[in-house]
């Protein structure tokens, strides 16, 4: 697998967020004329990473690529409407030689929504699309070069905790736009790898140059920036910062901070990220701990995990395109996940936004599986 492996992130991180925006890192087109021209572009990149997968087979049979990845069925309830939501998220990691790792992620769901405007029934819309296609050259321990379609290194939610067999919340925090520079993907290259991996701290880095694109897949806007994350294992922290620039239309920066802290021998987990725009700036903070002291982690009450989130939005400046809420937001998120058996989990949560436009309640339910296997059998 990649750097997204990170070791806090226990099993693999994003994109694929939320309700909101999750599943997906580019923002979900419900537009039914668009199910072939998407089918097909899907298709020709399935075929693309089939005839990968068939050259790895010849060539190196002993490095099996590896199929990976979630399916899941969500539901959301926000104002009393209800949507249902399946998804199938699939994964591959297609590793050639020694030296050189293919991996892509794709996102195929089904939305059934309210048909709104007092008309009974639901009405539905697909979506298909990639969450990224690159290619890893490990060039050495502290060099890793990445090209093709990567999820933009800025903040931790989005390469992360964004998959649906990761994240704890069905849908990701309000400033998830801010830094990714809306597409939450980038196209061109990008360095990364460790520049120190000492006893007491290891330093981590990422920066990225990204093209203009507008093709339908791989959306992206030119940018550069990175991220620098120092690890300290004894105290089990992560404190980081991180940068974005966009370089077309109207240029501008962005900024942002995160702290990560799993205290050794328990099963407790902080996680927290702010971000600063041009427009407006926010944060979340959450936290989990699994109940596995009482009884050990395969216990009734041991499989429960119960979850909190805050967070914060300030909006500087009217924009529609941060993805933002348009006025000053506070919202808190309760959960109780709880770990079933053969890598299933369901996840259920209830928020409570607040705003100068108006108070809402959101419920959320989610049945999620977890899936990976080899392509075939190696040497």
């Amino acid at each position: 697998m990649s750097r997204n492996d990170n070791a806090l992130t226990i099993t693999r991180q994003r994109s694929d967020t939320s309700i909101r925006g999750s599943y997906q890192h580019k923002p979900m087109s419900y537009q039914p004329n668009l199910r072939r021209p998407i089918f097909r572009c899907v298709a020709r990149r399935a075929a693309l990473l089939a005839g990968i997968a068939f050259v790895t087979q010849c060539a190196v049979a002993q490095n099996v690529p590896l199929i990976s990845g979630g399916i899941g069925f969500i539901t959301s309830t926000n104002g009393g409407n209800t949507t249902y939501i399946p998804v199938l998220s699939p994964l591959i990691a297609a590793p050639l030689g020694r030296h050189v790792l293919v991996e892509s992620r794709a996102t195929l769901l089904e939305s059934f929504f309210p048909k709104g405007a007092g008309r009974p029934g639901y009405t539905s819309s697909p979506f298909l699309g990639l969450s990224y296609l690159q290619a890893d050259y490990l060039a050495s321990s502290h060099l890793t070069i990445v090209a093709g379609e990567f999820l933009t290194p800025f903040g931790t939610y989005n390469e992360r905790l964004s998959p649906i067999w990761i994240s704890n919340f069905e849908d990701g925090p309000l400033i998830l736009n801010l830094g990714t520079m809306s597409t939450g993907s980038s196209v061109g290259g990008m360095l990364r790898g460790s520049a120190a991996s000492l006893t007491r701290f290891s330093i981590d880095y990422a920066a990225y140059f990204s093209a203009a694109s507008t093709n339908q897949q791989f959306d992206s806007q030119r940018s550069s920036g990175g991220r620098v994350d120092i690890y300290f294992p004894e105290a089990r922290l992560e404190v980081g910062a991180s940068y974005g620039h966009r370089l077309q239309g109207e240029t501008t920066d962005y900024a942002g901070a995160h702290l990560w802290w799993e205290p050794k021998d328990s099963p407790f987990k902080l996680r927290s990220e702010y971000a600063h725009g041009p427009h407006s700036q926010g944060y979340w903070v959450e936290a989990d701990y699994r109940l596995s002291h009482f009884g050990g982690p395969d216990s009734p009450l041991g499989r429960m995990q119960p979850v909190f989130r805050i967070q914060q939005t300030f909006r500087n400046s009217p924009d529609l395109s941060d993805g933002l809420p348009g006025a000053d937001t506070q919202r808190a998120d309760f959960g109780l996940d709880y770990r079933l058996p053969h890598e299933v989990r369901i996840n259920t949560s209830y928020s409570r936004q607040f705003s100068s436009t108006g108070k809402r309640n959101v419920w959320e339910t989610g049945i999620v599986y977890r899936f990976l296997f080899p392509t075939w059998k190696g040497k």
